[in-house]
């Protein structure tokens, strides 16, 4: 898929950095982006690492917005859960300094050897474990601050996903979580019935869609405290008619007796013209939760 702008607002922002995390579309990032990186009780993921390389723009936003928010120090201890290829907590890394602690816990063995190929080749002291959501390998109380992002949404128990989070933040710690929410999902031109049928497939085939909504009242109900919500939509350029994904999702939504083969056509039909015309418009919400742990 091509790029994707961002057109929305996001949250106040509370201090300063910033952060850019560009995952390589390689195979292993592919198979890496699969739930079963979080939970192998999880759906086939729909979305695929071109279809997140294409949110890049509107995702560096809000990565922004959750480096301002978390506000890492040097000297502090920082940890990226889900860590990917590395980049965030190579972000990390620079701001702890040589006196702190960077760690990305990543669960995909061929995504923590890129993570450290790229620790290496940056020269930074970030280091990666092994480790998923439901059982983060270190102790409780052992970090100033805390990332997770596009986490929630693959897994079938969020909820303890949160309260490993909780357990393993210093009191007075810092998170940003930040996931999608495919309930907020906009398909134009086309059928409001189709457009509805294509997006409910898209619904079906996640583990966790509405994650997005959630994230604040699982991290309440951790025992967290939240500070900030900030959002931003991202928006697909308009001149590429449907585009991959939904494409891919029409075709599942045949494929389940959701709409007709004609019903598809017509929807991909209408997108085309609406790309050719100006009037097109396909985006998703991810929202981004800023909390602390009690002192």
């Amino acid at each position: 898929m091509p790029d994707i702008m961002a057109n929305s607002s996001v949250g106040s922002s509370p201090q300063s950095g910033v952060s850019s995390r560009e995952r390589s579309a390689g195979a292993s990032d592919s198979a890496g982006l699969r739930p079963d990186r979080f939970d192998r009780d999880g759906q086939d993921q729909l979305v695929d690492v071109h279809d997140l390389q294409a949110a890049l723009p509107g995702i560096r936003r809000l990565r922004t917005w959750a480096h301002d928010a978390l506000a890492v120090r040097p000297g502090e201890s920082a940890v990226d859960i889900g860590s990917g290829t590395g980049s965030e907590a190579l972000v990390f890394a620079d701001a702890v300094g040589p006196s702190g602690t960077a760690v990305g816990v990543e669960p995909d063995p061929g995504l923590l050897a890129a993570a450290e190929r790229r620790a290496q080749q940056h020269h930074s002291t970030a280091k990666f474990v092994s480790g998923d959501a439901y059982g983060l390998p270190f102790g409780s109380d052992t970090f100033d601050a805390a990332l997770c992002e596009r986490v929630f949404q693959h897994l079938t128990g969020p909820a303890r996903a949160a309260g490993e989070i909780a357990r393993v933040l210093k009191p007075g710690g810092r998170v940003v979580v930040m996931d999608s929410d495919w309930g907020t999902a906009i398909v134009h031109p086309g059928d409001r019935h189709v457009v509805h049928e294509v997006i409910e497939t898209m619904i079906a085939g996640t583990t966790n869609p509405f994650a997005g909504r959630r994230l604040a009242g699982q991290l309440t109900a951790a025992g967290l405290v939240v500070d900030d919500i900030g959002s931003h939509a991202l928006v697909q350029d308009t001149g590429v008619g449907a585009g991959a994904l939904v494409t891919r999702i029409a075709e599942m939504a045949v494929a389940r007796g959701a709409i007709t083969e004609q019903q598809r056509d017509q929807l991909l039909a209408d997108l085309a013209a609406g790309a050719a015309s100006g009037d097109a418009h396909l985006s998703v919400t991810i929202f981004a939760v800023s909390a602390h742990k009690p002192a």
